[in-house]
């Protein structure tokens, strides 16, 4: 069972002077989720080496059981030093790709031709492929062989435009990946904000949420079981 896991290469939010990156939570929960099920893990960025880590999302009112096992795992530390650049992934050595958010992604891996390539093949050959909180932005351009979205008519979820708002960046990010999915005619579907939130269509899973991470890596584990 191997598994791609894509990280966000992208470190500034907007033109706030901030910083961002990917959300430690969204990584480290599925990883270790696939980690226990004995999976072969590979992680990969649009740069390659180290990926950005949101600075909010390791810090002390951010953590969870799995980011305290990331903090204390050397091994897990050094694999995340290391990713692969996504030019060199070869698709077809992988079961499954499971995309962490954190705002990085609305910036890249949304514009980036290498994920483009790989969400398709995975997703028109109805291959498992999950994405959570703000990761659904890689659906922005993904098109099937009809030059269709990918994700219309299909069921989906992601960080909600109120869950937006709610942390003041409605007005900072490029596009709102709610109102994307919208437009490129997925059913969008959240439960109450902040709350797990897991859909599955298909092969196709999205949480909405950095709260839905796990039991997205989970739906993931049962597609591929």
């Amino acid at each position: 069972m191997n598994i791609l896991m894509i990280l966000t290469s992208h470190d500034k939010l907007g033109d706030t002077g901030k910083k961002t990156g990917f959300w430690l939570e969204e990584f480290a929960a599925p990883y270790y989720v696939f980690v226990d099920a004995g999976a072969q893990i590979t992680l990969a960025s649009p740069a390659g080496g180290q990926p950005p880590l949101d600075p909010q999302s390791d810090a002390p009112d951010a953590q969870t059981e799995a980011t305290k096992r990331f903090n204390n795992d050397d091994a897990a530390k050094k694999a995340l030093g290391n990713t692969v650049r996504l030019a060199e992934v070869d698709v077809d050595s992988f079961d499954a790709v499971f995309y962490p958010g954190g705002h990085g992604p609305l910036w890249d891996l949304a514009e980036n031709a290498h994920s483009q390539r790989i969400i398709e093949t995975f997703v028109t050959g109805n291959r498992p492929l999950a994405a959570v909180c703000h990761a659904p932005a890689i659906f922005r351009h993904t098109k099937d062989a009809n030059g269709k979205s990918l994700v219309s008519g299909r069921r989906v979820t992601s960080f909600a435009n109120t869950e937006e708002e709610a942390v003041g960046l409605t007005d900072v990010v490029p596009f709102l990946v709610e109102d994307m999915l919208k437009a490129n005619g997925g059913v969008y579907e959240k439960g109450p904000d902040w709350d797990s939130y897991v859909v599955v269509d298909g092969k196709l899973v999205t949480g909405q949420n950095p709260a839905s991470s796990e039991a997205a890596a989970r739906q993931l584990l049962k597609l591929l079981q």
